[in-house]
């Protein structure tokens, strides 16, 4: 089991930067790849980034590359986006997940393990 905790939410202006951090704990957090998705109001969720079990390889939805940057502290079991250039697109509920395996996915159903979310909220 692993327990996934989101944190660095909030309002933030058009054209500001945020950094969403997830702590892990339960299991040995470096066997696990690592995905942020985002569900805006009324929308389904969507992938947004991921990350390798190492580190070495990411991955990142269209609407974010440039833009967002995932990166992981093993030694911290933490995870953490940064979000730059924020747009009020990407206003959303922002989760993090858990895989068990080395490789980065985009497909929601790869994830066995979900946190709560943080409310990410960008005002024009």
């Amino acid at each position: 089991q692993v327990q996934l905790v989101e944190s660095g939410g909030g309002l933030v202006q058009a054209g500001g930067s945020l950094r969403l951090s997830c702590a892990a704990s339960g299991r040995t957090f470096s066997n696990y790849a690592m995905g942020w998705f985002r569900q805006a109001p009324e929308k389904e969720r969507e992938f947004v980034a991921a990350i390798s079990s190492s580190g070495r390889g990411t991955l990142y939805a269209d609407s974010v590359k440039g833009r967002f940057t995932i990166s992981r502290d093993n030694a911290q079991n933490t995870v953490y986006v940064q979000m730059n250039s924020l747009t009020p697109e990407d206003t959303a509920v922002y989760y993090c997940a858990a895989r068990s395996g080395a490789m980065p996915l985009s497909h929601q159903s790869d994830y066995g393990y979900w946190g709560q979310g943080t409310q990410v909220t960008v005002s024009s």
